[in-house]
């Protein structure tokens, strides 16, 4: 029988908590960062799962920022950070034209022996995505020449970092896949006075690199295989994020490979300069997600502000070392009294601590959890690590992120109510499905991250609390549908009293795009009456709309999900909003894309 643990982790003298529900809860904790619970079934082999360190508190891309399990159903919360190293880079151009002879990149065709092995390259089991062929580029020149080569052959193409999309966004009707796996460099720029990020890159090299380089890292998620071409322009957050803030807050500059309105590709260099002519661009990358206006070769990461042109101090310094400890419960000892006791504790903690700069010793956070829940196990006791062992010892790899799964996300600006809280223990313990695994994950949120006015960047959720992560994963094909609907019923029944989705209230803040979820767009499940981009983009919508018509006119690059061009009737913006006074939007076909 499964069972509950929690485990956090922080530095000394500033603490943040994480709480733990039943089944097999975790939590840990950066400083006033983040932390991790996990819940798993109440049925099936007897045996404790511990979860080590699985999520992160800024997290998150079209990647799958998430994947966590145990053995049947749970409920989850978690959160990590992690480290980094590196190289000099050289300047990019502001704008690249394609030139004759420059080495193209590798086309991977059916029955190419490597063909196979690229489809198997996402997380993901149940899509698998089968163009007419592969683009593996290394360098931005080649991205350049494989967007036009689709262009002019009037191919739809898509692009991959990571691989790990929660829908099959990559795949759904690809005929050509540009793989940036490949583009993993990470360095110092010079010439911009910022750390270079190639898309490719894993976040745990980033987090090696940048921190074995110069002892700074940026606030990512846990999930090592996730790719930053994805996790940064959909907000990205982690285990630091309630210390340091969302990824996308350090975003300096980003070059992205764009496609005109004559359908000719080029490469663009947008900044958060104020004066950046591109700074539209710059800004639809601060949250817009993956796959809506070009395709991403380099993002510069720089804290705003930050003086000099020491490396070292232009992004933020980690702690040191980390402080973990691991608590579980027995389902055989939770009852539903003491479940709704467990999830009371650690939403009213987090109301209570979700301020920036929130400091609460470990003991303290452990003891409010706890309180008058029976049945605590001392799993594993307070202990230290450095920080990027503690950060690679919480980290998952590929493997252990792969599967077929569906997941489901929402923002929490308050705990739980008492009739969620019930209605996750009937799922969670009910036998009427017989999950292989399902999890609730509660990841802590807030602190430095909600500092943010919610239209600086593209991501507006700037006020939560917490996030929660529903996920139900299964090994045989077969069950697929039936495991779709179990999940379905769930996440509705979470959120039955505004249409089965989290509108944004009091109490939800809609979700998060890097973790995408099809279903917001069917009226069957999402019956609130609210559009799909309202959950996820809010106010922010209509100007990333309008970016989309500049940028990318043609919708060359889009998937169930993108920012839709807008109508041709909506007005345009103004020259603050970097919309050319034209904005004539001209709706052409979709010759090429």
């Amino acid at each position: 029988m499964p069972a509950v643990v929690s485990r956090q982790y922080y530095r000394p003298g500033a603490a943040t908590a994480f709480a733990v529900p039943p089944a097999c809860v975790r939590t840990r904790s950066f400083r006033a960062s983040v932390d991790t619970v996990e819940c798993v079934p109440a049925f099936g082999q007897e045996r404790t799962l511990l979860w080590p360190q699985r999520f992160s508190l800024a997290h998150r891309h079209t990647d799958r920022e998430t994947m966590s399990g145990s053995t049947r159903r749970g409920f989850i919360a978690s959160t990590a950070a992690l480290g980094g190293a590196a190289l000099i880079g050289s300047p990019a151009t502001a704008e690249v034209t394609s030139k004759e002879g420059a080495r193209e990149s590798p086309v991977i065709l059916p029955g190419d022996a490597r063909y196979e092995d690229l489809v198997l390259r996402r997380t993901s089991e149940r899509f698998f995505p089968r163009p007419e062929l592969f683009r593996l580029p290394t360098t931005t020149e080649q991205v350049l020449h494989a967007v036009d080569g689709a262009m002019q052959a009037g191919k739809r193409v898509t692009v991959r970092s990571g691989g790990h999309c929660y829908e099959n966004f990559v795949g759904d009707g690809a005929e050509v896949i540009i793989d940036l796996s490949a583009m993993r460099q990470v360095t110092f720029d010079r010439h911009r006075n910022a750390f270079m990020i190639e898309p490719g890159a894993s976040l745990w090299t980033v987090f090696e690199r940048l921190y074995l380089g110069w002892g700074v890292t940026i606030p990512g998620g846990q999930c090592g295989g996730v790719a930053a071409g994805g996790h940064i322009q959909g907000g990205g957050y982690g285990a630091l994020s309630r210390q340091f803030g969302s990824v996308v807050d350090y975003l300096y500059a980003v070059e992205v490979v764009v496609v005109d309105r004559s359908g000719r590709a080029r490469v663009v260099v947008a900044t958060r300069e104020p004066g950046d002519k591109n700074r539209d661009l710059w800004w639809a990358h601060t949250g817009g997600g993956g796959g809506n206006f070009g395709v991403v070769t380099r993002y510069w990461m720089r804290t705003p502000g930050a003086p000099g042109n020491d490396p070292a101090r232009l992004l933020p310094k980690p702690p040191a070392e980390t402080l973990g400890a691991t608590i579980a419960w027995s389902w055989r000892d939770v009852t539903e009294e003491s479940f709704h006791r467990l999830l009371r504790n650690y939403g009213e903690w987090h109301e209570r601590n979700s301020a920036p700069d929130a400091d609460q010793l470990l003991s303290d956070y452990l003891a409010e959890v706890t309180d008058g829940v029976p049945g605590t196990i001392t799993v594993q006791p307070p202990h230290r690590l450095p920080w990027l062992a503690g950060v690679k010892a919480g980290s998952l790899d590929q493997a252990e992120e792969s599967g077929m799964f569906k997941a489901k996300a929402a923002y929490l600006r308050k705990r739980f109510t008492d009739e969620q809280i019930g209605t996750a223990y009937t799922y969670l313990t009910s036998t009427d499905h017989d999950n292989e695994r399902a999890v609730l994950l509660l990841v802590s949120y807030g602190g430095k991250v909600n500092t943010v006015a919610p239209d600086a960047t593209a991501m507006p959720q700037r006020d939560s609390l917490m996030k929660a992560i529903y996920t139900v994963t299964w090994t045989d094909p077969n069950s697929e549908q039936a495991n779709l609907d179990w999940i379905r019923r769930w996440y509705s029944a979470m959120y039955q009293d505004t249409g089965g989705v989290p509108v944004p209230n009091s109490a939800n803040d809609g979700s998060y795009i890097n973790y995408p979820d099809i279903d917001a767009t069917d009226p069957q499940w999402n019956r609130s009456g609210v559009p799909w981009h309202a959950l996820y983009y809010k106010g922010n919508y209509r100007k990333l709309q309008q970016v989309k018509l500049r940028w990318d006119p043609r919708d060359v690059f889009h998937h169930a999900m993108s920012i839709k061009l807008p109508p041709t009737d909506l007005p345009c913006q103004g020259p603050s909003e970097a919309v050319p006074a034209t904005c004539t939007a001209l709706r052409s076909p979709r010759p090429c894309g």
